[in-house]
């Protein structure tokens, strides 16, 4: 299968004439650039509190500026339409690909948790392993279902089923509900359809099956690590069930459900059938990690080619969605009309998210064009540490410092793509540095990071203990993912 992203910056700098503020020249004053660059990035957007979005593009444009480029370079010229600029090669190139399938993903997922895919998903596996490992099946629960959804959604719809299993078990809820985030946060950092993996993929051009299968051989370790600590931790720190959330949820359960009779889906007393929910869900996967493998095994023929249509990630999605739509919707005495509202709605949230997924795609244009990326990649390669190491403390800096996972992968990723370009690096290779930046993306969440609070509230935990326990966990979740992949550097 043959890379999935199309460049997203001119495959050559253009020469440096006519910049408006040229005040630099050489390799230290591009640095000087790149670190002025980043420093005002998590100035905007810590102390001014500006959008990410935002921030983004107006430190891409200062660099850009700063480095040399002429304002015709950075947005192009009235008199030449058909010239593309790099702020447009960036935003484009990166979003032609990304939009289409965290789009499809992000529409899989509304249909799983509005069908009540979520609830049968921990209720057969809470039944499975009984209560005596209900904390195993809510973090089998969270891994599974974190795969197609994001990770404030997977908090919002499987919350009450964490609730019920802390007060049937009469244990502290951190013992359940932290093995659900473990497996929500991997799935979120390290697999695609998430907007994290999949735009790292863009930048950095690698196959999303290499992304998939990288991300679940260093992910699934990391989980498991996360939870033994969950599971010591949750013994020592005893949290109850927040009366008051689980009311809001009972609350909130009963407005969807009116919410879903007002557009015309009407809930069903048999719930969906298991099968169906992970048959659904592994589709895509199996699909692109079919076509990436072929790719390697067999020689071109009629047959490779129809694995691979069948595995290009935006079939492979497409092909889930309406398998979705016609099982969990249709089959159940869903309108189409239901199914659009759905769809529709799922989309509102995802706006913010491209526009941060372009920016970061316009920042790595403007660092390469600009020659501040080649800079970088000079002086990495002078310091002797390896790239995968590299790309890691960068995310890892990137995320504690400014909070957002998002914003410190496509930053990171948009700073390290010119060390895997100058080198004859494998797709396998480049993939485990895209698992090394998602990894350090989700390092030792805190008080700057949505989620920190997200977890405190929905699960009624003090910022003391939230700091004790989901921190910890998440720097547990960093730390194991890098290490698996940068052994399995080594080998690839």
């Amino acid at each position: 299968m043959s890379p999935s992203f199309a460049a997203a910056a001119p495959a050559e700098a253009p020469p440096h004439t006519g910049g408006l503020l040229l005040l630099i020249d050489g390799t230290a004053g591009l640095l000087t650039v790149a670190a002025l660059g980043i420093a005002l990035l998590l100035y905007l957007i810590i102390k001014v509190r500006l959008q990410p979005f935002v921030a983004l593009l107006a430190v891409s444009i200062a660099v850009g500026l700063l480095a040399g480029l002429s304002v015709t370079e950075l947005f192009g010229t009235v008199q030449r339409s058909d010239a593309v600029s790099t702020v447009e090669s960036g935003m484009g190139g990166i979003l032609g690909h990304v939009a289409i399938i965290i789009g499809l993903g992000t529409m899989l997922g509304a249909v799983l948790e509005v069908s009540g895919g979520a609830e049968v998903l921990a209720s057969r596996l809470l039944g499975l392993f009984g209560e005596r490992r209900a904390p195993l099946a809510m973090g089998l629960t969270g891994l599974i279902f974190g795969i197609p959804v994001f990770f404030d959604v997977g908090i919002f719809v499987l919350a009450p089923i964490v609730y019920a299993a802390a007060r049937r078990g009469g244990k502290s809820i951190l013992l359940y509900c932290l093995p659900l985030l473990a497996g929500l946060s991997m799935t979120h950092a390290f697999l695609p359809p998430h907007p994290g993996p999949v735009a790292a993929a863009g930048l950095l051009h690698v196959d999303l099956g290499w992304v998939i299968l990288m991300g679940v051989v260093c992910g699934v370790p990391a989980v498991l690590a996360a939870w033994a600590y969950a599971a010591w931790v949750g013994r020592r720190i005893f949290v109850a069930v927040p009366q008051d959330m689980v009311e809001a949820a009972a609350e909130a359960k009963q407005a969807v459900v009116e919410e879903q009779r007002a557009q015309g889906v009407a809930p069903r007393e048999d719930p969906v059938p298991l099968g169906t929910v992970v048959g659904i869900i592994g589709t895509p996967l199996v699909l692109i990690l079919a076509a990436t493998f072929s790719s390697i095994a067999l020689d071109p023929s009629t047959g490779r080619s129809v694995i691979e249509f069948f595995g290009s990630p935006f079939v492979a999605l497409t092909i889930a969605l309406l398998l979705a739509y016609y099982l969990l919707g249709i089959r159940r005495g869903w309108s189409r009309k239901s199914l659009e509202t759905v769809s529709t709605a799922s989309l509102k949230p995802v706006g913010n998210i491209l526009l941060v997924v372009g920016a970061g795609g316009v920042f790595g244009a403007v660092l390469k064009a600009s020659g501040v990326a080649q800079a970088l990649s000079d002086t990495f390669h002078d310091v002797g540490l390896p790239v995968i190491v590299l790309s890691y403390l960068i995310s890892v800096v990137l995320r504690v410092a400014q909070g957002s996972a998002t914003v410190a992968i496509v930053t990171t990723a948009g700073i390290v793509a010119p060390l895997l370009a100058g080198g004859d690096h494998s797709q396998a290779f480049a993939a485990l540095v895209i698992t090394a930046v998602s990894a350090g993306s989700i390092f030792a969440s805190h008080v700057n990071d949505g989620g920190f609070w997200m977890v405190a509230k929905y699960f009624g935990i003090s910022e003391r203990d939230t700091l004790r326990t989901w921190t910890v966990l998440e720097t547990v979740l960093s730390v194991a993912g890098f290490a698996m992949a940068a052994v399995l550097s080594l080998f690839v």
